[in-house]
């Protein structure tokens, strides 16, 4: 069993970073056994409550399925983070997106803190108003989902 702790925002540059420790005729071998001994990608980030008093936690979460594996293995990592959109409910994975949104329909953080800890804002906006939320002068259709 072995933890380890890299300042990293997403799962997918996690993973870049431990390939890229390594000299660049290593890391296919490298890629080839993270791909099979890496059990999991937990990134987490403490933001400040929209009540303005303690923070709250936003966490994106990887679970290396068969398919994630085969991806790691292939240097696809850009093909991870719609693996992980799609995992949320089998494996229980989340993107960091999916926790915000949550946190933000919930009205634990503001949208002006939720937009700042994004790295993928346009996907973020259309999440938010599919799950029933606004985003200023734009309210979510009559028929969205809360």
């Amino acid at each position: 069993l072995a933890f380890g702790t890299l300042h990293t925002n997403i799962a997918i540059q996690t993973i870049n970073r431990i390939i890229d420790v390594f000299p660049s005729r290593q890391q296919g071998q490298v890629r080839a056994v993270l791909s099979f001994v890496l059990e999991g990608v937990i990134t987490q980030t403490l933001l400040p409550k929209a009540s303005g008093s303690g923070r709250a936690l936003a966490a994106e979460v990887m679970v290396p399925n068969a398919a994630i594996r085969n991806l790691i293995r292939e240097d696809k990592l850009h093909q991870i983070y719609s693996q992980m959109q799609i995992g949320q409910s089998k494996f229980g994975m989340m993107t960091m997106n999916q926790s915000l949104v949550d946190l933000y329909i919930r009205k634990v953080i503001s949208l002006d803190v939720c937009m700042a800890a994004s790295s993928e804002q346009d996907e973020l906006k259309t999440m938010i108003l599919s799950a029933g939320g606004s985003i200023g002068n734009m309210a979510a259709p009559a028929n969205a989902r809360r």
